[in-house]
């Protein structure tokens, strides 16, 4: 035979041979539950909205290490407080990127400038970026903030300083919340150049380990890489896909068919069949969260404490557990988990009594046949899995105290923004604690400063605030602890909120995601997360 027909097939061999073996591009969908209402994280103050930018766009000076709540450096490598703790400074990471876009290019790295931008915008009415692009900043004004900080300084490039008007015994845990996430100065000035100030909440510009790439609302928002992360170990997929879809049975489905490979808040009862199918893991942890009503005690009747202890003494809560939560909930019956410190244990619920709530409205001048507005979530939570089925079975237990309740349901964007502006009666929410701390409840959920955002009852009890602000300001934790103790007790007797159930949290994903970590705070990062090849 002749020898040279074999010339083409060792050429051809050869040059494979040659050839670099091109890996498939790792991609990872998570089915989420809502849209979300934007991409700016100082805006908002739920888990869908920071989810979608800043555990993923963003990095904020410090970082709760994954699935902690303990503080590591974030982009500052290191800080020091003053003897008084009233000056905090802190060391910037040097050589860090922001993102590169098809609507960006940065011309420097990140520096002193970008953390002043970021907080004179969030502490000055006047910041002309503010002006340009009024909004506002609801969690950081909630905590108070706004008016502990007096400034923020620059040192030099890669040094500020932070002096406050008062201790914040939570400061540095403060700082590493998703409100905190540092923007671009140089983004910033370049939408109000082009008079596209607005941009900053649907183009977000970063330094976190993906950037955004395009949002279709309620389909998918997608993410790649950044090939210049300052932590290259915390990158580990080449893309990142949210894919959007309210219907849990929805997302089950399509986790168990690998069309996504993580899903967000099952159903209580989906969950001993996602543990039998050999393809998915289902990680779990005690929750740190509360599932409660809210009473608008600015409308009436609910201006009455009658009225509120009626309405709370009249609903079965083991039977919204049992029916709701099934195995995932546990009663609740004080404003915080239990597994939060300073958690007071002998606060207990005033007993299911519906003859007694009857009378407590005939004392209240409540006539039989009384309507309101009783709100329910649309999305699926931790904190509250089917906030629809929880009202249907409050207005049967109202219905038989005489109270007839109008069940009222939004998207969730537009749920989060009508309560702000204080249109319900009573609302089903839901809390995940964000820092550990106990101000992150009793303060922003409670105080009067946060009456404007997420305190959903409206409620304003001097001596209660009296006590939470004196608590926040003591580095003495026993004092804290007695403080807002006294402070729990209050709330109760005043019933702004009926406590339901804490839940137990699960995050069902498929068995190729590896190095997954439950976030405390009911985030879904994916720093650090990889695919099984």
């Amino acid at each position: 035979m002749d020898k040279t027909a074999f010339k083409p097939l060792l050429l051809a061999a050869a040059l494979l041979a040659c050839t670099p073996v091109v890996q498939a591009a790792s991609t990872l969908v998570y089915c989420s539950e809502a849209s979300p209402a934007g991409f700016d994280p100082s805006q908002y103050t739920s888990g869908t909205d920071f989810d979608a930018s800043a555990e993923t766009v963003f990095n904020r000076l410090t970082q709760f290490e994954r699935g902690s709540t303990e503080v590591e450096p974030g982009l500052a490598t290191r800080w020091e407080v003053s003897s008084d703790g009233l000056s905090y400074t802190f060391h910037l990471r040097e050589n860090v990127k922001f993102h590169t876009t098809d609507y960006f290019t940065p011309t420097r790295n990140f520096n002193a400038d970008d953390v002043l931008f970021t907080f004179d915008r969030l502490l000055d009415p006047n910041n002309p970026f503010r002006k340009a692009y009024p909004s506002e900043s609801p969690y950081f004004n909630d905590m108070g903030l706004n008016t502990t900080i007096k400034r923020v300084d620059k040192v030099d490039e890669h040094t500020v300083r932070f002096s406050l008007n008062n201790v914040d015994a939570a400061f540095i845990q403060n700082l590493a919340m998703s409100f905190a996430s540092v923007q671009s100065a140089e983004y910033a000035a370049q939408l109000l150049k082009e008079g596209k100030a607005a941009d900053i909440n649907q183009k977000p510009i970063g330094t976190g380990p993906f950037v955004f790439k395009r949002y279709q609302k309620d389909s998918q928002i997608r993410y790649s890489a950044n090939p210049t992360y300052w932590k290259p170990e915390d990158v580990k997929l080449d893309n990142l896909v949210f894919s959007i879809n309210s219907d849990a049975a929805v997302r089950l489905q399509k986790l168990k068919t690998g069309e996504c490979q993580v899903s967000g808040y099952p159903r209580p009862q989906d969950i001993e069949l996602m543990e039998k199918d050999p393809n998915i893991q289902v990680l779990s942890q005690p929750g740190f969260n509360l599932g409660f009503l809210a009473y608008n005690v600015t409308h009436k009747p609910l201006d009455q404490l009658k009225v509120r202890q009626a309405l709370d003494m009249a609903i079965d809560k083991p039977a919204i557990i049992k029916a709701v939560y099934q195995s995932a909930g546990q009663l609740a019956q004080n404003a915080l988990p239990p597994n939060q410190w300073s958690y007071d244990p002998t606060i207990k619920d005033a007993p299911y009594d519906p003859t007694k709530a009857r009378q407590l409205l005939k004392e209240a001048g409540v006539a039989p046949g009384t309507e309101i507005n009783l709100w329910a979530m649309t999305v699926q939570r931790a904190s509250n899995p089917n906030a629809r089925m929880s009202a249907q079975m409050i207005q049967a237990d109202w219905a038989k105290i005489g109270i007839k309740a109008n069940i009222v349901s939004y998207e969730w964007g537009e749920y989060i923004k009508r309560a702000k502006n204080g249109e319900h009666d009573v609302m089903i929410y839901g809390w995940t604690g964000d820092n550990g701390d106990p101000d992150n409840w009793l303060g922003v959920l409670y105080s009067c400063a946060a009456v404007s955002g997420s305190n959903f009852a409206k409620w304003c009890d001097p001596a209660y605030d009296a006590l939470v602000q004196q608590a926040k300001l003591s580095r003495d934790r026993a004092e804290r602890i007695r403080l807002y103790q006294q402070a729990q007790h209050i709330l109760k007797e005043q019933v702004p909120i009926t406590p339901i159930a804490n839940s137990k949290v699960f995050q069902p994903l498929r068995k190729e995601v590896q190095n997954f970590k439950l976030s405390p705070f009911g985030l879904t990062p994916f720093y650090g997360v990889s695919l099984k090849k």
